[in-house]
């Protein structure tokens, strides 16, 4: 599953942010090839007024909040097993990291696991002033991505809330482990970055220039 409902405004685009050009094609597409190499199905959950696609993949209309989109994607595939969930925001993703996330799920008690790239920044809790509260160890801390992988029962289960708990969560992985889930950390590279800024998208573009010149 896909989530593409995201408005691009921070981006300064025109229209909904998965379908801004990068490097040729929309940043949706990019990550389209992959999905689609590692898993049975396809699912996008796109703005209202985009679900026609014509690139053979179901689409699907999102919700208020970024689960809501998910929740919806996951309706569509009822006899899901395993759910993927990526953000079209990430089109550097690779399908070796897919794929290591989907086999993580099969350790014992894990529900879920997610790619996460190691904090290498010093990190610093501030309280509302701005002052500082404490300067927290970064070898345990992990900047977390997308794919994100679930066995698909656990994901339904997690995603059955609330409209504002939906809109609080961050990521899906937060819901599983508020409802008691295990999620497992999969070591993934910080080139798997979210395109949000400009800058972002620029640095995207290069990256993945280089895809299309090899």
């Amino acid at each position: 599953m896909v989530a593409a409902g995201g408005s691009g405004e921070r981006l300064g685009a025109d229209g909904p942010k998965a379908f801004v050009d990068c490097a040729g094609r929309s940043l949706l597409d990019w990550s389209l090839d992959v999905l689609a190499a590692v898993c049975d199905r396809v699912v996008v959950a796109v703005p209202a007024g985009w679900e026609d696609g014509g690139d053979g993949h179901a689409r699907v209309a999102g919700g208020a909040s970024r689960s809501e989109s998910v929740r919806n994607a996951l309706a569509a595939v009822p006899d899901a097993e395993i759910a993927v969930v990526h953000d079209a925001a990430r089109p550097l993703v690779s399908a070796e990291v897919v794929e290591r996330c989907v086999a993580a799920i099969h350790a014992p008690g894990v529900a879920g696991a997610v790619a996460a790239a190691p904090v290498t920044d010093t990190i610093k809790q501030a309280d509302p002033a701005g002052r500082v509260v404490r300067t927290l160890e970064r070898g345990a801390l992990w900047a977390i991505q997308t794919p994100q992988v679930f066995w698909a029962d656990r994901l339904r289960a997690a995603l059955d809330v609330d409209p504002a708990t939906l809109a609080a969560a961050t990521d899906d992985a937060g819901l599983v482990e508020a409802a008691g889930g295990t999620v497992a950390i999969v070591e993934a590279p910080r080139e798997n970055l979210k395109v949000t800024t400009p800058l972002d998208l620029r640095v995207a573009e290069l990256l993945l220039s280089g895809r299309v010149d090899a």
